[in-house]
């Protein structure tokens, strides 16, 4: 078989015991540990900032504003992060396929925890904090809270491709869909710990919504400002594990090239070409991989963010229901969100990725039609229904997608390639549909928000269509051409 058209020249080699894949020194169980605990302390800083959009900031920092008015104004700073995530994924992906996994890992953390901590201690628009700023400090307010919240979406770019690296080179043969599940659990911990912790304190503090509740005064900061301690247990695991052998082996034969080239130019007098971009390289030469690993994944955050941030809102400012009933409910879902991402991305490894999100996909298309139809019974029993469905479904999918994104990519951009998609699907399915939700929502066309999402998996299934399944790739970097070089966008 002949090499792709869209791989690098001389990125592959033969395989040969001098250039085979570095043996780990690293035991599984800490990566699991390491890619698994950090993502659930950044995911936990991400989640919690959606919590408290949808149950805080209308009233703390958009108070002149309409309820509805204030509601939309809340989620266009939960979508800031999602704009921010590209950006996060091209910097942090360069310095990743460049400095290692683990480094970069480091510093994700360390500035989402910071951003984190600042919301917490951050006045809203014409109230203090802790006793600072009685007066508030009005238009900063929001526009700090924004920039806080670029931050977040920032790290969290270069977060979720980083850990998912770690553990899929990691990953013995055949395990890759079970390693990779780790950092996807991650997810569903920081989702119950979130919920779990807003609870706690707004039963602490009281569940007042106005402004003079000991709740809104600084009940709902302590989840932002716990973040610290939880930063501070997520960096002493991180740095004990070591770089990936994927990553460490990528390393040295980019070395011995590097060295052979050099060689070769002085011997002719010529001037050795600059070293390209991670950046360029993905967009060169896998940027198909990249716009439909985004269009496939897209019905997935689509469901996890309506699932969630939106429907918490929904719930209490439309529905309702009391906000520790949805809060409760919230870490029910998180448990059965949980087994399915386990129980998917294990399945996935005996008939593929391709199949396992599909069938989320499939499901999703028509479910989300009736999601609005179901919740505006009002009773508390069709929220569950719904909370709980939709977050299996998405589950279906965000298993196998742990494993299935640096499956697509090649070693030495896979940090950035595997971001990109990622990220660009958060855009498609978790910054836009709820800014447009919310706007539908306001004028009582909730039937439009279920064919906004129906649409949106549709599109997915189409990406899936187009791509083919990846879960036999081999993905150390010395892969030979006719087993793990085929681009999961064309057909053997």
């Amino acid at each position: 078989m002949t090499q792709s058209r869209n791989t690098p020249p001389g990125d592959a080699a033969p395989q040969s015991p001098s250039n085979a894949p570095v043996k780990p020194k690293t035991s599984l169980k800490k990566v699991a540990a390491a890619s698994s605990i950090g993502t659930t302390i950044e995911w936990y800083d991400f989640f919690i900032y959606g919590t408290a959009a949808a149950l805080v900031f209308p009233a703390l920092f958009f108070p002149d504003q309409n309820p509805a008015t204030a509601t939309l104004s809340s989620f266009a700073t939960f979508a800031v992060a999602f704009f921010a995530r590209p950006v996060g994924a091209a910097i942090f992906g360069h310095f990743g396929d460049r400095i290692g996994r683990k480094n970069t890992l480091v510093w994700t953390l360390i500035i989402m925890g910071i951003a984190t901590v600042f919301i917490g201690l951050l006045p809203g628009y014409n109230t203090g904090a802790f006793g600072v700023f009685e007066g508030g400090i009005g238009i900063w307010a929001p526009t700090l809270l924004v920039v806080c919240r670029f931050f977040q979406g920032f790290a969290v770019g270069g977060e979720w491709a980083g850990a998912t690296l770690l553990t899929a080179e990691y990953a013995p043969e055949g395990k890759r869909g079970m390693m990779a599940m780790w950092p996807q659990l991650g997810v569903a911990f920081a989702f119950f710990l979130s919920s779990g912790t807003f609870l706690v304190f707004s039963l602490v503090a009281g569940g007042g919504a106005d402004l003079d509740s000991p709740f809104m005064q600084y009940g709902w900061r302590i989840p932002f400002l716990l973040s610290a301690v939880l930063v501070l247990v997520g960096l002493w695991i991180r740095l004990t594990v070591e770089e990936t052998p994927v990553f460490r082996q990528t390393q040295e034969r980019e070395a011995k090239e590097a060295a052979a080239t050099a060689a070769a130019d002085k011997a002719a007098n010529r001037v050795t070409a600059p070293r390209t971009l991670p950046f360029a390289d993905a967009l060169r030469y896998q940027w198909k991989e990249i716009l439909i690993a985004g269009g496939a994944l897209t019905s997935l955050f689509s469901l996890f963010y309506m699932g969630t941030s939106f429907l918490t809102n929904y719930a209490t400012a439309t529905l309702g229901h009391s906000r520790p009933f949805v809060l409760a409910m919230g870490m029910i879902a998180a448990l059965i969100f949980g087994a399915a991402i386990a129980l998917s991305a294990m399945y996935s490894d005996k008939i593929g990725r391709r199949k396992v999100i599909g069938t989320s996909v499939g499901l999703a298309i028509p479910w989300t039609l009736f999601v609005f139809p179901i919740l505006d019974t009002g009773s508390t029993f069709a929220f569950g229904v719904v909370l709980f469905v939709t977050l299996i479904i998405f589950g279906i999918a965000y298993g196998p997608a742990g494993a299935l994104l640096p499956e697509l990519f090649q070693a030495r951009y896979r940090y950035t390639g595997a971001g990109l998609g990622y990220n660009l699907a958060g855009i498609l399915g978790g910054a836009l549909p709820p800014l447009a939700a919310a706007a539908m929502i306001g004028a009582g066309n909730t039937f439009g928000v279920g064919l906004m999402l129906s649409a949106l998996s549709i599109m997915s299934m189409v990406c899936i269509f187009l791509m083919t399944e990846s879960s036999k790739n081999v993905i150390h970097a010395d892969a030979e051409p006719d087993d793990s070089r085929l681009i999961a966008t064309e057909m053997p």
